[in-house]
């Protein structure tokens, strides 16, 4: 890798840092290819991404940008893990660390808060953003869909009291 290539790695990825609200650092104990393709399209189909580069570049792309205090946990083979929502890369990490112990997460940032491994994991426990927005239009349509039940049931009840009698006055 020449020196042109490795500005641009590190421009691209202190982009990509500035953009996102979560960043967890991950270590590599041997991942396969195989292993290391499925998660990055497990990253990618959640919406995050999954950046293997090398610590000092990651450094230097850390540098004024608000997540600068992780650059402690980048020792060793380590990768990045990034996504605009918040829990997104979180629970991706944490669901493929389960399943597969060559991938160790060593911890990470939201924001200005640095995070532990405890820290992520909890995040990852956190619903998404997707789930939360579902989860708030079913509570703004239940008591709709109440009042809805409720004024139509007296002319249901009426509708079925009728019925009765029909059916009493046919036998």
């Amino acid at each position: 890798m020449d020196r042109s290539q490795k500005a641009d790695l590190v421009a691209e990825l202190k982009s990509v840092l500035t953009e996102t609200s979560v960043v967890v650092v991950t270590r590599n104990l041997g991942l396969t290819v195989a292993q290391s393709t499925d998660l990055r399209l497990k990253m990618r189909d959640a919406g995050a991404q999954f950046k293997v580069a090398k610590n000092r570049l990651a450094l230097i792309a850390l540098e004024d940008t608000r997540y600068q205090p992780i650059g402690d946990l980048l020792k060793g083979p380590t990768a990045l893990a990034t996504s605009t929502d918040p829990v997104a890369a979180a629970k991706v990490a944490v669901d493929f660390a389960k399943t597969n112990d060559r991938l160790e997460i060593v911890g990470g940032a939201m924001g200005d808060t640095l995070l532990d491994v405890a820290g992520i994991k909890a995040l990852a426990a956190l619903p998404s953003l997707d789930e939360l927005r579902a989860k708030l239009v079913g509570l703004i349509q239940a008591p709709a869909t109440k009042i809805a039940r409720t004024v139509a049931e007296p002319g249901a009840q009426l509708a079925r009291v009728f019925g009765a009698y029909g059916a009493q006055q046919a036998a």
